[in-house]
């Protein structure tokens, strides 16, 4: 899959796998496009095929190089099927199209292009989904209960690795850069869409039961690091069934405190004063007195009866909360135990 924008345009958002493989350079697309809008279409289209001409061959050996180094079942002689696109489906995917076809290629484009997959992405979120939430309080050990469960076989959507981020003040903490917001929505409907036909396959293959056909989600604000979870999308999550792993405090703290004990004082530092206007001045400065004493025990107790009251002002902030609530009780954060349990869980919210 092909996407024959502009790098700029590519390294903002594109659909998730494609490959960047520009017609035209930033400056060229400028250039074309000062040219369409203050002169005229021709102007522009001459204007373009200066720029593409003396770049054809090349664009031909590369494809070449990138179809051999992905082949794998196909003979040596075959010609592989290329899927490009552009922002509308326009001149430059035409343009490409034109010429790897002219070479021997199959040659796909994307009706209307780039645009009507992101209408297609937006349109998604406001589907009725199923969901199953899983909430806890911090250090309740969801992510690796997620992952687990998606071991087991269930779907699941993991929304803070989509977001490269943990969701707290740590949360940046061994994580990649979060993609832009626009990628970051393209990379959650292709998941959606994934888990969706997964979940579908075994409803039917269950002949009809929904134990398996919703999507386990966590618990998140609506905000991510810098990242918003889409408004329908969020929407729909809140008014979904919640079983809340409920572990106690100590057994959380004992966890959180090997999880984060390990990064250097000066991260952890830094972190805290992130949230000083919301921790207040005084826990701020007792969470950092502790952390430079080496207690990261008591530098994560203060961080974590601050985490226990937002969440749990967050999760009791929903309509019909009665109904969507299902606690169960944990001694610990004994991960295979917990999924185990949740996955046999029935609850008449779904």
């Amino acid at each position: 899959m092909l996407d024959v924008r502009s790098p700029g345009e590519y390294d903002h958002a594109h659909i998730p796998n494609a490959i960047s493989f520009p017609l035209f350079t930033d400056e060229e697309r400028k250039i074309v496009g000062t040219a369409y809008k203050q002169k005229s279409r021709e102007d522009a289209i001459k204007i373009g095929l200066d720029f593409f001409a003396p770049k054809m061959r090349k664009m031909v050996e590369d494809v070449e190089t990138l179809i051999h180094s992905t082949k794998q079942s196909e003979t040596q002689n075959s010609k592989s099927e290329i899927f490009l696109y552009c922002w509308r489906g326009g001149m430059r995917s035409a343009a490409i199209a034109w010429l790897l076809d002219l070479y021997g290629f199959k040659v796909h484009t994307l009706a209307r292009g780039y645009k009507a997959f992101r209408n297609h992405v937006l349109q998604t979120f406001q589907q009725p989904f199923l969901f199953k939430i899983l909430g806890g309080y911090t250090g309740s050990g969801k992510t690796e209960v997620l992952s687990e469960l998606e071991r087991c076989g269930e779907a699941v959507i993991d929304l803070e690795k989509i977001a490269s981020h943990k969701g707290s003040a740590f949360g940046s903490f061994k994580m990649p850069p979060q993609p832009a917001q626009e990628m970051f929505e393209n990379l959650l409907a292709i998941e959606l869409w994934q888990k969706t036909m997964v979940s579908t396959k075994d409803t039917i293959q269950n002949n009809g039961a929904t134990d398996h056909s919703a999507i386990w989600l966590e618990d998140e604000s609506q905000r991510i690091g810098l990242l918003n979870i889409p408004t329908e999308f969020w929407n729909t999550m809140r008014n979904s069934a919640v079983l809340f792993i409920d572990i106690p405090f100590e057994e959380r703290l004992s966890y959180l405190t090997r999880e984060y004990g390990q990064y250097e004082k000066e991260k952890l530092v830094n972190a805290i004063i992130r949230i000083q206007k919301r921790l207040g001045g005084l826990e701020t400065k007792t969470a950092i007195n502790h952390l430079l004493e080496n207690d990261h025990r008591e530098c994560f107790r203060v961080l974590l009866k601050y985490y226990d009251k937002c969440y749990g002002k967050a999760l009791f902030n929903r309509e019909n909360l009665p109904a969507l609530l299902n606690k169960i009780a944990f001694p610990s954060v004994e991960v295979k135990t917990i999924t185990n349990i949740l996955i046999n869980e029935k609850t008449t919210a779904l």
